[in-house]
């Protein structure tokens, strides 16, 4: 099979496809024919050899992969062989035959295409936990999505609306509006206004008469952390994501006490080894909303194999609008 494979750590530009043996399952795992893998920046840190779990090499990366059942191991009864699944796998998926344990892979929805299943691994999973479980949503508040236009902005902005929340997105600037706003959101802020730290703030209060969102959900970090945790409500909860602007950012703890605010973060990837039990009960909503039709299709890019180090350049340079996903079946 064709694999995208990392033997050594380096710049996305030079991963390079190469044929290896296909993989066989072991006992309690399944070989799936991969259809259809999402790109999600957390790739761009591992690849590179910059995030804090890093498998032993030589691995393949690409997490979540969504597939075709063709093959079960020993003692597995369900997924069986021709089911349509996906799976919960942490790496593997940017290649086109993929080894996964029985109990990682979810049974997808009747008529959910592989690249919209694709698009919403990771990037729903994250932001279902992020909205829910850490910063407890409940119907009629208000909250506001940094970085709405990213994976896990849309998805978080579409489940929120599903829930009976008011959206407010943040994005890079007004070319995006159409994008959040089609995608559910009720109003946008602009994150590209000079001095982020008083301007995301004034954006959102001038949205909320003055209070404040509910719950804040941060993907990004850097300087926009520094002003999203200032539109922050009374006694409100600002959830931590990721650092996609690059720094990692730093609280004065006087402002959480202060105003009663609670900041907590999320890494999905817990949630699966830990709690699996939570983690199906996420799957199960998701699939749920979506049978509904409760959640917009994401808008999405295809790649193929061979184009792997493009879309990672992309999610990089943050050019990226919406879900970039690889397939690498030719």
């Amino acid at each position: 099979m064709k694999a995208v494979l990392i033997r050594e750590f380096g710049p996305v530009d030079a991963l390079r496809v190469e044929e290896i043996p296909d993989p066989v399952p072991e006992p309690g795992q399944v070989l799936i024919d991969v259809q259809a893998t999402a790109i999600n920046f957390v790739d761009t840190l591992v690849v590179t050899g910059k995030y804090q779990f890093l498998p032993d090499r030589p691995f393949v990366p690409g997490k979540l992969p969504t597939g075709i059942v063709c093959a079960v191991g020993e003692g597995v009864t369900e997924p069986r062989v021709g089911d349509h699944v996906l799976t919960l796998a942490e790496h593997g998926g940017y290649a086109q035959k993929a080894v996964v344990k029985a109990t990682d892979c979810f049974r997808m929805p009747e008529g959910l295409p592989f690249v919209e299943a694709a698009s919403m691994a990771l990037a729903y999973d994250t932001a279902w936990f992020a909205l829910c479980d850490r910063g407890r949503a409940v119907a009629g508040e208000t909250v506001l999505v940094m970085g709405a236009s990213g994976g896990v902005g849309l998805a978080a902005l579409q489940l929120a609306k599903a829930y009976g929340l008011k959206v407010i997105a943040g994005i890079s600037g007004p070319g995006k509006a159409d994008l959040v706003t089609q995608a559910g959101a009720d109003a946008w802020i602009d994150l590209s206004r000079d001095n982020p730290r008083d301007s995301i703030r004034e954006q959102v209060y001038a949205l909320t008469d003055g209070k404040g969102a509910d719950i804040v959900l941060d993907p990004l970090g850097g300087d926009y952390f520094d002003g999203a945790i200032r539109a922050v409500a009374w006694c409100g909860r600002l959830v931590v994501i990721g650092f996609a602007a690059g720094r990692i950012s730093t609280l004065k703890v006087n402002y959480v006490l202060l105003k009663n605010i609670e900041v907590s973060g999320v890494q999905v990837s817990d949630y699966r080894k830990r709690t699996p039990e939570k983690m199906a009960h996420c799957m199960s909503e998701i699939f749920r909303l979506y049978s509904e039709g409760k959640l917009v299709k994401t808008p999405s890019r295809t790649y193929s194999l061979e184009s792997v180090g493009e879309a990672l350049r992309a999610l990089e340079t943050r050019k990226a609008g919406g879900r970039l996903i690889l397939v690498p079946q030719d």
